[in-house]
């Protein structure tokens, strides 16, 4: 089993940020506890505050793909595909990984 990584790139109809970026978080919430779910980042572009990825990393693509087809993933995120104006997804297999080592060891 090899880990993934999927990275939606949307943006938020405007005037919409704040209630995407609390609709996500309680949709996150639940997706966490979810077989397979490793992470999930929402990160806003510094430049255009519309512009948002969510980055989430699963155990494998069978579970991923598994919730990805669920009605329970359609109930979640419904109204957050009513506040985007656009979406598009990509997924990654995570070949390596590095952590930076902290200040005082280098």
């Amino acid at each position: 089993m090899t880990k993934v990584r999927t990275v939606l790139a949307m943006r938020t109809r405007e005037g919409c940020e704040d209630r995407f970026e609390a609709e996500w978080l309680s949709a996150a919430e639940k997706i966490r506890r979810l077989d397979g779910c490793l992470r999930q980042d929402l990160v806003r572009d510094a430049d255009d505050p519309r512009s948002y990825l969510i980055i989430s990393d699963w155990a494998d693509r069978e579970r991923l793909d598994a919730f990805g087809r669920s009605e329970h993933r359609d109930r979640l995120l419904r109204v957050v595909r009513e506040l985007r104006e656009s979406a598009q997804r990509h997924t990654y297999q995570v070949l390596h990984s590095m952590r930076s080592e902290p200040e005082e060891s280098r």
